[in-house]
């Protein structure tokens, strides 16, 4: 038989079962097992409508129970509304044993309320079943476990002379240290702790000065005098103060200035000299000077006009440059650039609104083609786009051709003259 019970009226009990009975004896009902350990645990397994109670030690109102096999519980069909069941551990003195039993609920009602007398049938509880409507079987899912568990005894000890094989919560006084201290199901721990900056959990790796004050005394590196801090004075409190005031240079902002005029006549002024007799302000950048002018004299230079609308000469000695090399220019390509004849477009000026005529027949060379010819260091651009020709390095461009055709020239003659020696010319 693998389950048995002790000590009843009339009934040998072994030493080895009153040795057990006397180890684990406690002040209450409980399992003799650590908290959530596997003696007595009830499982479904979903192999039925059963449950399945596994082996164990457990004290029920001082009568000892003991089972060395795993035990299968049948339970009850399920019933047209969900019913609760309890698996217990059923002390009957009348019987002279402890049995396991189910306590079968009422379909539709709570969980059934167990039997626990002084003298006669003490239920003990191990798990609450729970059984859906139409249930076939009873899985891990419908087992909820209640047992209750033995309490440990409070003893001393050396640390070298701890008990062995504790329970969790087995209490006691270390002699060696002087600590209560407690199994935690896994090592010693003392019950309270000793704590010290190092062991404190979430502490702060710096911290802001409270408020608080130092004596004067106690401030090292003082200065002995203190120029006066930004402060104001009654007007009544100053003393030798004038009766007027004569007022300082000041501005004031011309929205807040009343009566103003409207306009203003134009102060007494001059022009520079680039303005002559006739002229409006238009040529007042200069422009008029060089319409009215013509070259003359001995030294006078070609004008050129920079981006930013200065004027400069042209200049063209070695030391006005560096990184001088030779220029490969493909005559074909000059060669190959159309004089044409055109007529530039009205302009509209954007201020009057008038159209200024472009002139007519006009002889020269479309940027656009000479650009695609590659000759593109002849051509000027403006953000990005064609604008104008370099018409004075025209002369440049030619040299290679020009060049050429001396070459070409001079090889024809050669051939000539050897031609004549050869027939004997006279």
């Amino acid at each position: 038989m693998s389950i048995s019970s002790y000590p009843f009226d009339g009934q040998a009990v072994s030493e080895g079962q009153y040795s057990y009975l006397f180890r684990e004896l406690a002040s209450h009902s409980g399992i003799a097992d650590t908290e959530g350990g596997p003696d007595f645990r009830v499982y479904g397994d979903s192999s039925g409508m059963q449950v399945k109670v596994n082996p164990g030690f457990a004290i029920v109102r001082g009568h000892a129970v003991q089972s060395t096999a795993v035990e299968m519980l049948p339970v009850a069909a399920a019933s047209t509304a969900v019913r609760y069941d309890r698996i217990v551990l059923r002390l009957d003195p009348t019987a002279n044993a402890i049995s396991l039993a189910v306590v079968q609920g009422t379909p539709g009602g709570g969980v059934p309320a167990l039997t626990q007398t002084d003298t006669d049938v003490y239920e003990f509880p191990l798990a609450t079943v729970n059984i859906p409507i139409g249930a076939a079987t009873i899985g891990s899912g419908d087992v909820s476990l209640s047992r209750r568990y033995l309490g440990n005894t409070v003893g001393g000890w050396a640390t070298s002379t701890r008990p062995e094989g504790p329970r969790t919560g087995r209490l006691g006084f270390n002699q060696s240290t002087q600590m209560w201290e407690y199994w935690d199901g896994t090592q010693w721990r003392n019950l309270a702790a000793t704590v010290n900056w190092s062991t404190i959990e979430g502490r702060p790796t710096s911290f802001t000065p409270a408020a608080h004050a130092h004596p004067w005394a106690d401030v090292t590196s003082k200065p002995t005098a203190f120029p006066p801090s930004s402060h104001n004075h009654e007007w009544d409190d100053i003393s030798g103060k004038p009766s007027a005031f004569a007022p300082s240079t000041h501005s004031h902002a011309w929205s807040s200035i009343t009566s103003k005029p409207t306009s203003f006549p134009p102060s007494s002024h001059s022009h520079s000299g680039y303005l002559t007799s006739g002229s409006t302000i238009a040529y007042a950048n200069g422009s008029k000077r060089p319409y009215n002018n013509s070259a003359s004299g001995s030294d006078w230079y070609a004008v050129w006009v920079e981006n930013g609308g200065d004027f400069c000469r042209n200049t063209s000695a070695r030391k006005y440059k560096q990184n001088v090399e030779s220029f490969e220019i493909d005559p074909d390509a000059v060669l190959a650039m159309r004089p044409v004849v055109y007529d530039r477009k009205d302009t509209i000026n954007e201020e009057t609104g008038e159209t200024k005529p472009g002139r007519k027949n006009e002889v020269g060379l479309i940027a656009d083609e000479v650009d695609e010819l590659g000759l593109k260091w002849l051509v000027q651009y403006m953000d990005g786009e064609i604008d104008a020709l370099r018409y004075d390095l025209l002369g440049v461009a030619l040299l290679p051709v020009v060049q050429r055709q001396a070459a070409q020239l001079g090889a024809l003659e050669a051939r000539l003259s050897a031609l004549e020696a050869e027939r004997g010319a006279p």
